[in-house]
């Protein structure tokens, strides 16, 4: 799908943000929609069918977390990527809007070229897509990351890993902004019947941020770890 085809919605009550991000997304050539409040949000939605949206959580009418759940209770918006866009960086409204089904949460305020980065992420891997679609090489910011020869590299210098520290990397920048649960993690990387310790994600997530740095794995409190960038 070409840039060109993707249509985004963006929803704010902020004219200067709708302004800045609708400036932005145009430059890339996204086609942009826009919305200034919960209850137009859900209207321009059905009636344009975008394949991303962006949503603020603070808004009149409807909030971000009640359009987003209203969304996702019509399945024409099943494969329809939904990126949380606001200042609010409290643990329960990152999970309130996670829970909901929103695929990323994006704290204000973020530099315009890190903001497309996060919008194409999430177009490559689409609500249809998986792990398994990822590329055998992951090229994001300065970490490349060679599911083949099983490598990594930060800023061209090669990380010694082991085999599920690499397996539990390329786990999680599989989906940036998803948060994996930890459930989720032990089923994927070591498999329903092997028996491992709770504190076994932990130190491999300590692991992880030890040689890759703090900047990447993020910890969502009482849900489990995102790759984010």
């Amino acid at each position: 799908m070409s840039l060109s085809n993707v249509k985004i919605l963006v929803v704010d009550d902020e004219p200067d943000i709708l302004e800045f991000i609708t400036y932005n997304l145009t430059k890339e050539n996204y086609q942009v929609v826009t919305a200034s409040n919960g209850k137009a949000a859900i209207d321009v939605a059905i009636k344009e069918k975008p394949q991303l949206i962006i949503l603020d959580i603070m808004m009149p009418e409807f909030d971000g977390v009640e359009v987003c759940r209203t969304l996702r209770q019509n399945k024409e918006f099943d494969n329809t990527l939904i990126a949380f866009l606001t200042a609010r960086n409290e643990d329960y409204s990152q999970i309130a809007a996670l829970n909901v089904g929103g695929d990323d949460y994006i704290t204000k305020p973020i530099r315009p070229a890190v903001l497309i980065s996060r919008i194409k992420a999430l177009l490559r891997r689409s609500r249809r897509g998986g792990e398994e679609d990822t590329p055998e090489v992951i090229k994001i910011v300065d970490l490349e990351i060679d599911k083949e020869k099983v490598t990594v590299h930060k800023n061209g210098v090669l990380i010694e890993m082991a085999k599920k520290e690499f397996e539990l990397l390329c786990l999680l920048v599989s989906k940036p902004g998803k948060v994996f649960s930890r459930e989720e993690i032990f089923r994927k990387i070591w498999g329903p019947d092997v028996i491992v310790g709770n504190r076994t994600i932990d130190v491999h997530i300590r692991k992880l941020r030890e040689k890759l740095g703090d900047n990447y794995i993020k910890t969502t409190k009482g849900i489990g770890y995102k790759f984010q960038f």
